[in-house]
C-alpha cells in the first residue's frame, strides 16, 4: 500500500507543495481534500456507476463546491481526465480538460462560482488582495510543470466545455434524479 496522497502524480506534487507552505491559500477558495470518490454523489444520484465516476480531490471555493476528476473512460493516466465542479448549491460543469489546465486556472487566483448553468470564474475586484501564497504557487507551477497562468481562466474553461460539455450533460442526464 502506497503512502501517496493519490494515484495521480500531478496531485501528489501539488499535495507536497500544499504541505510545504502550510495552512495558507494559494488560489482563492481552493483547498485539497482527501482523494476519494464523490461522497453521496453530490446529491445527483445514488447509482454506483455515477458515484464511481467522480474522484473528488478539492474544494473549489469557500462555500463548499467540489472539484472532481470525471472518470469518463478507463484511461490509466488520471491526470488527463476532465475536471468537473459540483456546486454547493447545485449545478455541475466541466472546468478544465485536464489537471494541468486546472492548475493553470488556479494560477489566476480567480474565484470559482459554479451554478446550474455550469462552472465559471469570477474576475476579482481590483481592490481584492491575492491569496497569501499565490506568488509561490505561480513559481511552483512554472518550476514543476513549465506552465503559466492564462490571462483569463475562462478561456481554458470554454475550451474544455466545447470538448466535453455536451458529453458530460448527456451522461449526467442518465442518472439525475429530479424531485
Amino acid at each position: 500500500m502506497s503512502d501517496a496522497y493519490s494515484p495521480v502524480p500531478e496531485l501528489n506534487r501539488l499535495k507536497e507543495f500544499d504541505e510545504r507552505i502550510g495552512n495558507h491559500y494559494y488560489a482563492t477558495g481552493f483547498e485539497l481534500l482527501d482523494f476519494d470518490k464523490l461522497d453521496a454523489a453530490g446529491g445527483y444520484s445514488d447509482e454506483q456507476e455515477f458515484i464511481d465516476s467522480f474522484l473528488c480531490f478539492a474544494y473549489a471555493n469557500h462555500s463548499g463546491s467540489l472539484y472532481t476528476l470525471w472518470r469518463m473512460d478507463d484511461r490509466e493516466d488520471l491526470a488527463t481526465l476532465p475536471v468537473v465542479v459540483f456546486g454547493d448549491e447545485g449545478g455541475i460543469g466541466i472546468v478544465a480538460k485536464d489537471l494541468r489546465d486546472l492548475f493553470r486556472q488556479l494560477g489566476c487566483d480567480w474565484p470559482q462560482w459554479p451554478s446550474w448553468d455550469g462552472a465559471q470564474f469570477m474576475k476579482p475586484d481590483p481592490d481584492d488582495e491575492p491569496s497569501p501564497r499565490h506568488e509561490e504557487y505561480v513559481a511552483w507551477l512554472h518550476d514543476t510543470f513549465g506552465l503559466t497562468p492564462p490571462d483569463n481562466p475562462g478561456d481554458l474553461l470554454a475550451h474544455a466545455r466545447r470538448e466535453y460539455g455536451a458529453q458530460l450533460e448527456n451522461w449526467v442526464d442518465r442518472f439525475y434524479e429530479e424531485d
